[in-house]
């Protein structure tokens, strides 16, 4: 049985808060044809549910919130009930793949089973099939939901065997022993909290390093939770979700990093901010700076930490440059606006108030989580998520994977979100909006399709003028001798 970190419970407290709302992250993956029966399918599944505990294990939640919520094994797991199957009307193209994802992401997951769907998805357009993975944001982060693929899929054309599997579910715990659990937990912080301390104390060079940085970064974090300007962007949302797609090349930006300077983050957000600008601009409201906040989050993951399912992530706000027409003017504005944030440690203090939330007791951790995200969500217009997925092709069954497409939840005043994934050489956008209030996602996903183009135009290689050919002398004949 284990506990849920307090970032993992802050996502289902968040879909506690909300009625209806669901808090499911999800990646599309569009494979070459033709898709697999449902029992093929079935049986690749079950060869590697040995290697995803978690599949197998649901939520539950500790009377009275003595504790975070705990995994336990589902007695009664059954994985026909995981895997769905359905088809997309003709043509089968984005805008009907979309309009799927959208109304398949809309539903909340079933809290009393393991949090997670597989939906096999046929007559996409070329004779192409897509997997609708749909994981409970609990459960995994961007990183460590992206390297299911590694998992689930094979890196060549030949599958790989099924995974050993001995599993037997342990007896599902009573209310009773959560709780007394719990008190055990709550009763041994105490001491938990004096070793972290002399842990720290061991350390006192990198212990003033840390708060220093700490410090610095709240105080920005702070001045950065001033409520966002109003704006049609935020505001009530209803629990249905639009879904709009745009594409572009690892190359290209690659191509605008070299030219121009920064990450790959500032690039894509560049062209996030680009498509903002758009949204603004069609929908008749002044594209003004400090107008979209997006909430950044960066992974706080260790090399080799890819595999553990669940979240660590800290988190930056920026404030997106809207007001800048030219694209290499706003990439400059990112660039060093993004620099800024690095410079001032807020991704390190919301990583050190994680860590310190995980020695607090949790019933007062749950009333902080829940008030910081109310105060937070008031200043935040979008969330902007940018994760590498594989660079090596995989294969299900057989059939290569082409694209993978990522879906980011949004909820409380959010209206929107943009995920972005690359795989291989190629770049994915997902744009997630609320049905009603944010009908223009098309626009949004559009504009930072286009914004990534006007950026590649800027670092294409020019050709070198033409060399002037200089005519080239004759050599004198020699004359012929005689016979």
């Amino acid at each position: 049985m284990d506990r849920m970190t307090p970032l993992d419970a802050a996502f289902l407290q968040a879909e506690d808060e909300e009625p209806g709302v669901s808090l499911a992250i999800c990646s599309v993956a569009v494979f070459e044809g033709p898709p697999p029966s449902t029992e093929e399918f079935a049986e690749l599944l079950r060869g590697r549910l040995p290697l995803i505990p978690r599949y197998r294990q649901k939520a539950r939640q500790v009377p009275f919130d003595l504790g975070p919520p705990v995994w336990v094994d589902d007695e009664h797991f059954d994985l026909g009930y995981h895997l769905r199957r359905t088809a997309l009307p003709a043509p089968g193209r984005d805008a009907e793949l979309a309009a799927l994802v959208g109304r398949v992401m809309a539903a909340r997951l079933d809290r009393s089973r393991p949090l997670w769907e597989y939906w096999l998805v046929e007559r996409l357009h070329r004779g192409r099939w897509a997997l609708i993975s749909k994981v409970h944001h609990c459960m995994v982060d961007g990183v460590s939901g992206t390297d299911l693929y590694g998992v689930v899929l094979d890196p060549t054309p030949t599958p790989r065997p099924p995974a050993p599997d001995d599993w037997l579910p342990e007896s599902e715990p009573t209310n009773l022993g959560l709780a007394t659990r719990a008190l055990a937990g709550l009763a041994a912080k105490p001491v938990t909290q004096v070793r972290a301390a002399t842990g720290a104390l061991r350390q006192p060079g990198v212990l003033l390093g840390r708060t220093r940085d700490t410090t610095r970064g709240l105080a920005a974090l702070s001045g950065a939770l001033v409520p966002a300007r109003r704006s049609a962007l935020t505001g009530p949302l209803t629990t249905a979700r639009r879904f709009a797609v745009a594409r572009g090349r690892v190359a290209d930006v690659s191509a605008v990093r070299k030219e121009h300077g920064g990450t790959f983050n500032d690039v894509v957000l560049t062209a996030v901010a680009g498509g903002f600008r758009r949204l603004l601009l069609e929908t008749g409201e002044e594209p003004a700076g400090h107008t979209v906040r997006a909430l950044v989050p960066v992974s706080t993951r260790l090399a080799g930490q890819q595999s553990i399912r669940d979240n660590r992530v800290s988190l930056m706000l920026a404030d997106l440059p809207v007001d800048v027409a030219d694209p290499v003017e706003r990439l400059r504005a990112t660039r060093e606006h993004l620099e800024h944030l690095k410079a001032v440690h807020e991704a390190e203090a919301g990583a050190a108030v994680t860590d310190l939330a995980a020695l607090g007791p949790f019933p007062l951790v749950a009333t902080q989580v829940r008030l910081a995200a109310h105060l937070a969500q008031r200043s935040i217009v979008t969330t902007t998520t940018n994760v590498p997925g594989p660079r090596e092709p995989l294969y299900a069954l057989g059939r290569r994977l082409l694209e993978i497409i990522p879906y980011v939840p949004i909820a409380s005043r959010v209206r929107t979100g943009v995920a972005i994934l690359t795989y291989c050489d190629r770049l994915a956008i997902g744009v997630t909006g609320d049905y009603e209030f944010a009908p223009d996602v098309e626009i949004l996903a559009r504009g930072i399709e286009d914004d990534l183009s006007a950026l590649s135009a800027t670092a294409r290689p020019r050709r070198p003028p033409p060399r002037r050919r200089v005519p080239r002398t004759p050599a004198p004949r020699r004359a012929a001798g005689r016979a």
